[in-house]
């Protein structure tokens, strides 16, 4: 079967992510299926091409052994091929590469996820193809939902867990820096500010988002509340940092089709949605690595789509000079768009390549040229 590439939106003409084949001189998509389902995704930040174009993901798979699998693209091949593999007992919630930092004079690579603990996988030149050693961090009492890996200094992870808490870990000796009650309930997502060592924001079962400074947690500030709903308060599932912009950020509802994007200068009211095209629940997304307008969504329906945020905005998304609160604008029409074949759960857009994104469905990976 013949699968369909990214197409632009033609009713957003001004896109400004170029697409044209004449510009292409290698495949479009690339494809590895795996023996089962795909939650958990992320892209390598080593900055060379041999080492970028490696893909770390976690199974899902109930009431049974999960995998942590990394893949490495094989230019002979040119495909990908399984580089080193180790189990996990249940299922893996997230995995992110280690932060790339220029003067860290490892000799090995690190990759960290999350499941009913905190587990730090060691990749050596010389330890290939399903040899690996880990570490767990730390003790856990409750299932990880979610954790982050800051980018600013690497030997600080926070997590979040259905427990109520986000935790501040030091990679080095595995141990807590600091727990906090973040929620009223449970916790699902949490993310670094992009640029800073500091401040993290999280998402919850109660609808919130709350943004804290490790100089100072006796107190949160709350970033924004979804509308309350006849039975309660409406989930917030994942949150993420626009990475060029470090005022901006994205979440969304549970069993919503739409996207929020908040101004951390502009608590209370989103200053833009992405709305109405996704058909079915949106399940993940991933800002753009290189520009601060653009920001990618995967959902049930099986699109995958890119926004300019900016597309249809008079002031451009944080460049506001005035202080007064924004009205959210609407933005109905994707740049980009790409139909999987089922339902995507992951989405990860490389760092160190970002005209590759790569996505998540069934048991599928599939990295996308855009």
């Amino acid at each position: 079967m013949t699968i369909p590439d990214f197409q632009p939106n033609r009713s957003s003409a001004n896109s400004t992510i170029d697409n044209s084949v004449e510009n292409r001189s290698q495949k479009k998509i690339y494809r590895h299926d795996a023996p089962w389902p795909i939650y958990a995704l992320d892209w390598s930040n080593v900055p060379t091409e041999q080492e970028a174009f490696r893909l770390a993901m976690g199974s899902f798979v109930e009431d049974s052994t999960n995998k942590v699998l990394l893949l490495l693209f094989d230019y002979g091949e040119k495909d990908f091929i399984p580089l080193a593999e180790a189990d996990s007992r249940y299922p893996v919630t997230k995995v992110l590469w280690e932060p790339w930092k220029d003067n860290k004079g490892r000799q090995s690579d690190h990759i960290m996820s999350s499941s009913d603990n905190l587990r730090l996988w060691e990749l050596t030149e010389n330890i290939l193809y399903n040899q690996n050693t880990s570490s767990t961090i730390g003790e856990f009492s409750a299932p990880i939902t979610s954790f982050d890996w800051n980018e600013l200094d690497p030997n600080i992870i926070v997590t979040s867990s259905i427990d109520t808490t986000c935790t501040v870990w030091n990679v080095e000796t595995c141990q807590a820096k600091t727990q906090l009650i973040a929620h009223d309930r449970d916790v699902y997502d949490v993310a670094f500010m992009h640029g800073s060592a500091d401040v993290f924001a999280s998402v919850g079962a109660d609808g919130s988002v709350r943004l804290f400074d490790m100089r100072a947690l006796n107190h949160s500030t709350i970033i924004y509340e979804a509308p309350l709903v006849p039975d309660g308060s409406q989930p917030l599932l994942r949150i993420q940092f626009n990475r060029i912009n470090s005022n901006l950020l994205a979440t969304f509802h549970m069993d919503s089709n739409d996207v929020q994007i908040l101004d951390i200068r502009y608590p209370t009211v989103p200053i833009a949605e992405l709305t109405r095209r996704h058909k079915r629940s949106v399940n993940c997304f991933g800002w753009a690595p290189h520009d601060a307008k653009h920001i990618c969504t995967g959902g049930d329906d099986s699109q995958v789509l890119v926004w300019d945020t900016r597309s249809t905005i008079k002031t451009p998304i944080g460049e506001n000079s005035s202080m007064e609160r924004p009205i959210p604008h609407i933005i109905q029409d994707p740049v980009l768009a790409y139909t999987a074949e089922s339902a995507v759960h992951s989405l990860s857009w490389s760092q160190s390549m970002p005209a590759w994104i790569a996505v998540g469905f069934g048991r599928t990976i599939q990295a996308l040229l855009v």
